[in-house]
């Protein structure tokens, strides 16, 4: 039989990013783990680019909230608590250790397991679980989330961190490989399909500039001395933007520069796709920078509103978490990080 097992990580995406390599543990260490996840609805689709993930069970607090007794928002809760009574696991963790996450892990049939009152951002939430772990809350993410799996299921993991994340390196790999192929044979009418999500830029830099609060932003003379030094090195520009307001700063940003470009909106995993390819990474400290480094790109975070102590870039390519909160980084140092990324290649 297998060991049914139930994820509690609802967000954020670079939340659910940190929790990737404890997922491979679990899929490494427990003999026949079938795993599924609870995560939010706007995020589900991470989860399953893990290939050890059988089931994403979606909920929607970000959305509920905003009309928790509405009819709608009661229907949706109630569906969601069928669901969870219908099946029996052997075990239930709660990776998130919040009053939200210990509600849904409330709801669910099987041994919780989660945080204790000393270890829980949240230390009402320690009272809902039937075996509870301690885990110093002052360490890095990553290895806080595998530490909890490790106690949890009994086993010391060892080794660096697995993301799971190897089959974006793969249709990159296929991508350039079907250009090399066309290039050499002539193009054929019948590949145009085949073409369809092949980016045919092989050398493109992804740039995350904006953000939705002030204090997070980085000047902006030193964001274009990084981008002159970006297509001095022969890399086009593709600016991520989650907003209007963003998409409409980082325009501005890149005014009168040729090969830039500010991308539309698109779905998280079309994103990774467009990071996977890429030569490197810079952005501000965001789920996406933390998914440019979980994907092996080298990968540069600047950090202004948030610390790296406890949440920084990890990756199995270069990476360079600089600044703290309330201390920007130098143009200096993003710019001798530029370098170094550039040449891990």
């Amino acid at each position: 039989m297998p060991t049914r097992i139930l994820i509690v990580r609802t967000s954020s995406l670079g939340d659910l990013v940190h929790m990737l390599p404890a997922i491979s543990d679990i899929a490494r260490y427990v003999p026949d783990a079938e795993i599924d996840w609870i995560a939010e609805e706007a995020f589900a689709e991470i989860p399953l680019w893990h290939p050890a993930i059988k089931e994403v069970i979606k909920v929607a607090h970000r959305r509920w909230r905003k009309a928790w007794w509405s009819a709608q928002v009661r229907a949706e809760r109630k569906v969601l608590r069928e669901r969870l009574r219908s099946k029996q696991y052997d075990v239930v963790l709660d990776m998130q250790a919040l009053l939200k996450s210990a509600w849904l892990v409330h709801q669910a049939w099987g041994v919780r397991h989660g945080l204790d009152w000393r270890s829980a951002r949240e230390p009402l939430a320690s009272l809902f679980y039937n075996v509870r772990h301690r885990v110093e809350f002052w360490q890095p993410a990553v290895i806080r989330q595998r530490k909890l799996a490790a106690l949890a299921f009994g086993y010391q993991c060892t080794g660096l961190p697995d993301f799971g994340l190897q089959s974006f390196g793969r249709e990159v790999r296929q991508s350039a490989d079907l250009i090399q192929q066309i290039g050499s044979e002539g193009l054929n009418a019948n590949d145009l399909p085949r073409l369809h999500h092949v980016d045919n830029d092989r050398g493109y830099a992804v740039i995350m500039p904006s953000a939705s609060r002030e204090d997070k932003l980085w000047p902006e003379e030193d964001w274009r001395a990084v981008f002159r030094r970006l297509r001095d090195a022969g890399c086009t520009l593709k600016l991520l933007a989650g907003n209007e307001q963003e998409a409409e700063r980082a325009g501005l940003l890149i005014a009168g520069m040729d090969g830039a470009e500010v991308m539309p909106r698109m779905d998280l995993t079309s994103v990774a796709r467009l990071l996977a390819g890429s030569r490197l990474m810079v952005g501000l400290d965001s789920g996406l920078t933390h998914l440019s480094a979980a994907l092996g790109r080298p990968t540069i975070g600047i950090y202004r509103a948030s610390t790296p102590v406890r949440t920084p870039l990890v990756g199995s390519n270069y990476t360079a978490s600089l600044g703290d909160r309330g201390a920007s980084p130098s143009r200096e140092a993003v710019m001798a990080s530029v370098e170094q990324a550039l040449a891990a290649q």
